[in-house]
């Protein structure tokens, strides 16, 4: 690997060179363990702690199949997905590795007795395998996270209705909080080159998820003027749908759960935020009772931020415990967009709100290669910037992701792989002195 690292970090050395590197026979990768599933049974959710079921491991280099690269990982980040994966909810990952094994002889490889986890990377190509012709070794890139098969006619519209499509590192094995990681060639992007390798690495897969779900088509098709309500909008989701929502001149009312988040709301150019634990909202009497009259409250504060208006757009991801709200607080004809439920999966709201309001609920699921690719696009551009706070190196993702799990953190948490130290891998250092408040605002909050 110190041969690996010394070419990347040479800047000097060629396409031919990286080719003609010698792979090692292993390397260092984040798993969890398929003997360990049941180790945090009859515990509550909260309880389990990612520190115990979380390994740094040294696995051998997969092998490298047609369509397919292999990456020298510098930095990684950690999503929900990878809180979910170690505290085996809602379901044990090596469900999905042991399916996706049945499907080739191929795919056999990620059907093993450890899961190398992550869904983001920012690194150095190393090697592609054969069919791949736009990449090549040396290239500096970012993955974004989506794995799809595309043998069946349903996912040539939209690749993320595939019936193969899986979310790498979560769904399939070899992710991106190792030193090498396997991807299909399609999941590559070019790095920001203002940007260090750690801030490259945060924003994949959550910046995608959010320019789906609120901007694109596919999702709730965002236009200038619309009221966005952005559910914990200092969050690793929820801090690019508030910079989406500012920089495509709508109005983002941003829900955060503390002073602090809203400060972070503030630096990022959003002026109508509310606390919702300063202003005491319960939208649950006890677990199986709403409260109607929280959800008019709320909606009657939202007005004060609107001038009167309802809520055009819900950016929804919390679930359970504040779907009803949402529900209610959407305006005639208005939409809401839901990706994941971090409070709980099975929602509940009054439909005579939805149906008699002619309101939408649209499912949103990551994005994409075309929307991955606009996201991305836009931070190279500097028009979105990364949210990362924090930086954790790769034997610290156990904390890492207990810190995500407990919600401890500000917009997103990064992981050293190869990359020694943060700061390296910025190349274009004027672009980045143009945006370097920027880049930093939530390591300064």
């Amino acid at each position: 690997m110190k041969e690996i690292l010394d070419a990347i970090q040479s800047q000097t050395a060629t396409s031919a060179d990286f080719a003609a590197l010698p792979l090692p026979d292993s390397y260092r990768a984040i798993t969890v363990h398929k003997d360990e599933t049941e180790m945090f049974a009859g515990l509550e959710t909260r309880e389990k702690d990612p520190r115990k079921s979380i390994h740094l491991d040294d696995v051998p280099v997969p092998e490298l199949g047609p369509g397919e690269a292999l990456v020298a990982v510098m930095a990684s980040s950690v999503n929900y997905n990878s809180v979910w994966t170690s505290i085996f909810e809602p379901v044990s990952t090596f469900s999905f590795l042991e399916r996706y094994g049945r499907l080739s002889e191929l795919t056999k490889r990620h059907d093993l007795p450890y899961h190398v986890i992550g869904s983001d990377l920012a690194g150095v190509v190393l090697r592609t395998g054969p069919g791949v012709n736009a990449w090549n070794p040396g290239d500096e890139v970012v993955a974004h996270c989506l794995s799809v098969e595309l043998e069946s006619s349903d996912g040539h519209n939209d690749t993320m209705l595939d019936p193969e499509q899986r979310i790498w590192g979560f769904e399939t094995n070899f992710g991106g909080l190792a030193e090498i990681a396997l991807v299909k060639s399609n999941q590559l992007m070019p790095k920001p080159d203002h940007l260090s390798w750690e801030e490259a690495a945060a924003p994949g897969l959550v910046n995608s998820t959010a320019y789906r779900q609120l901007v694109s088509r596919n999702g709730a098709g965002m236009k200038q003027g619309d009221n966005v309500l952005i559910w914990g909008a200092s969050g690793g989701l929820g801090s690019y749908a508030t910079q989406f929502a500012l920089a495509g001149g709508a109005n983002p009312i941003c829900v955060v759960s503390s002073e602090q988040k809203a400060d972070i709301c503030r630096a990022m150019g959003a002026e109508a935020i509310i606390d919702r634990s300063a202003e005491g909202y319960k939208f649950w009497k006890d677990e199986r009772t709403q409260d109607p009259k929280e959800w008019k409250r709320f909606g009657k504060r939202i007005r004060e931020f609107t001038g009167g208006e309802d809520i055009d757009i819900v950016f929804e991801h919390p679930g359970r415990e504040t779907f009803g709200a949402s529900v209610y607080v959407t305006r005639k004809g208005g939409t809401i967009t839901t990706c994941a439920s971090t409070s709980g999966y099975m929602h509940e709201y009054d439909n005579r709100y939805l149906w008699m309001s002619l309101k939408r609920i649209i499912g949103s699921h990551f994005a994409n290669y075309r929307e991955a690719w606009e996201a991305n696009r836009l931070i190279a551009k500097g028009k979105i910037h990364p949210t990362l706070s924090k930086t954790y190196k790769l034997q610290d993702t156990g904390q890492a992701a207990y810190d995500v799990h407990r919600n401890l953190h500000q917009g997103k948490v990064g992981v050293l792989a190869l990359a020694p130290e943060e700061g390296l891998g910025v190349r274009d250092h004027e672009k980045r002195a143009q945006h370097v408040d920027a880049i930093n605002r939530f390591r300064n909050v």
